[in-house]
């Protein structure tokens, strides 16, 4: 039934009698309500912008990203608000599941380094580089992603992907990417676990080329080298690395998209809610 605006008027006039308020307050009320729907409209949509590319971006993080957008719109959001907005539409995100470690198997060979970076105190970027390979599933054979982070400013410095787990194709060649982005005369450590890869002659050549330093896990193998077992757990569940891909060629495309996005896009509590790049560029700024 469509009621015309007389009898709409009249309609309100008796429920403001009958509720005991103004028509005044209920019209505020009205254009209250509006104003909260376009502003949760604009809200989702910011919010399922930023997660188009963190995908499994927690609240918080999400708030951080999009807070710059909501103020120039006018106005903010509480975590707690948004969090019971994104639980009513859905968008809340399913916990990870439990990050744990696979001990690392040590070949017999090896004479290992100490482990250095347990008793460091990072105080800037290029002090300490953490390192390890982990696998993908193509459809055309397994390849494997070795990854160079800093353990200070929490970027990828260096990595590469290779058919084998041979030194050369993989390890080496993302130490050298990482010598590339860290440059010249730094005093570096570079650390890792005690695979075969991290103690061959090859790749202890180019530390020492380098000036650099070899660290090795210890007694409690990939628990000492957490960070970089961590990396591989967020590009594997952030970023769907996890996933069997058809060929190796769609997996190193998606490999170079999600080490992107976490280094210019992903936001790190432990960085001030910074990317790792911005935390960067900031830190050579100031230095």
């Amino acid at each position: 039934m469509h009621l015309t605006a007389s009898e709409t008027k009249r309609s309100v006039r008796t429920m403001c009698r009958r509720f005991g308020i103004s028509r005044a307050a209920f019209y505020k009320a009205a254009k209250a309500r509006s104003r909260k729907e376009i502003n949760e409209e604009l809200i989702l949509a910011l919010v399922r912008q930023e997660r188009e590319v963190n995908p499994c971006a927690g609240t918080k993080k999400v708030l951080v990203a999009i807070r710059p957008e909501l103020r120039k719109a006018g106005f903010n959001i509480g975590k707690n608000r948004l969090n019971d907005l994104l639980k009513r539409e859905g968008l809340l995100v399913e916990p990870r599941k439990v990050f744990r470690c696979r001990t690392t198997k040590q070949d017999p060979s090896l004479v290992p380094s100490p482990n250095i970076v347990k008793d460091m105190k990072l105080t800037a970027p290029d002090q300490a580089l953490c390192s390890d390979i982990t696998y993908i599933y193509t459809e055309e054979g397994f390849v494997y992603l070795s990854l160079v982070m800093d353990m200070f400013a929490k970027d990828i410095v260096g990595w590469a992907m290779s058919d084998t787990l041979e030194t050369e194709a993989g390890p080496l060649a993302a130490l050298k990417m990482a010598a590339k982005t860290v440059g010249p005369g730094k005093e570096v450590v570079a650390h890792s676990d005690r695979g075969c890869q991290y103690g061959s002659h090859a790749y202890r050549a180019l530390l020492e080329a380098l000036g650099w330093k070899s660290s090795m896990t210890e007694e409690l193998h990939c628990y000492e080298n957490g960070m970089a077992e961590r990396l591989n757990g967020i590009l594997k569940g952030e970023y769907f690395l996890d996933r069997h891909f058809k060929t190796k060629a769609e997996a190193r495309r998606a490999v170079e998209e999600a080490i992107w996005i976490y280094n210019h896009r992903r936001l790190h509590e432990k960085l001030g809610y910074k990317t790792p790049a911005a935390f960067r560029a900031e830190w050579k700024e100031v230095a």
